[in-house]
């Protein structure tokens, strides 16, 4: 079977880590900073990041369009923390000029479990993925406030003061989570991915 090609949008974040993740459970990874390189590959990531200079560098760059039109053709996208944002509908608490690609019918609060001083790690468990709870790094994150029909939530905080919060998501061929698996040596998030591109 041929390793699918799948790009990180390499403007601002964990591109690297990203890169490494997904090159370690058999893709192809690619960095992509122009329309030409996004054409080439068969699924995104959007990486953890500043999620308004990743909105700004897109428009920049000339991205938006060509990725809001691959999201519509049915592109398989994965967004983590800024890459969570950038993906929802509805953004609570971000900047008035901040736009996404609308791709997931949902509402995130950006930096919603507070500032850089108050990152943390706790175990989530993800539906779809054996193998025990994830270790979810959560640095300035979002959580999801509302979603709509045809998102599933794959999975929440189970404990803590953010006990039930909504940290995992899918609708169709796009998922997202606010924690950063590319931080950690887990690659379940990573192989689950890339099993949804081959799909």
């Amino acid at each position: 079977m041929t390793a699918p090609v799948i790009g990180v949008l390499a403007l601002q974040g964990d591109v690297r880590e990203h890169l490494t993740a997904l090159t370690d459970v058999g893709a192809q990874a690619r960095p992509v900073r122009r329309a030409a390189e996004l054409d080439a590959v068969d699924g995104l990531v959007i990486p953890g990041g500043e999620s308004t200079t990743i909105s700004k560098l897109v428009d920049i760059f000339e991205l938006r369009e060509p990725i809001d039109k691959r999201i519509a053709a049915g592109l398989p996208v994965y967004g983590s923390c800024a890459g969570m944002i950038m993906l929802a509908q509805e953004v609570l608490d971000g900047r008035p000029d901040q736009r996404g690609f609308d791709g997931i019918t949902m509402t995130v609060r950006r930096n919603a479990f507070g500032r850089q001083v108050d990152s943390f790690e706790a175990p989530v468990e993800i539906t779809g993925i054996d193998g025990g709870p994830l270790h979810a790094v959560f640095i300035r994150a979002p959580w999801v406030e509302r979603v709509g029909a045809g998102v599933e939530v794959l999975g929440t905080v189970t404990e803590g003061p953010a006990a039930g919060r909504v940290v995992a998501v899918r609708q169709g061929n796009l998922l997202a989570t606010s924690f950063h698996p590319e931080l950690t040596r887990d690659l379940r998030l990573h192989r689950y991915f890339v099993d949804l591109v081959r799909t």
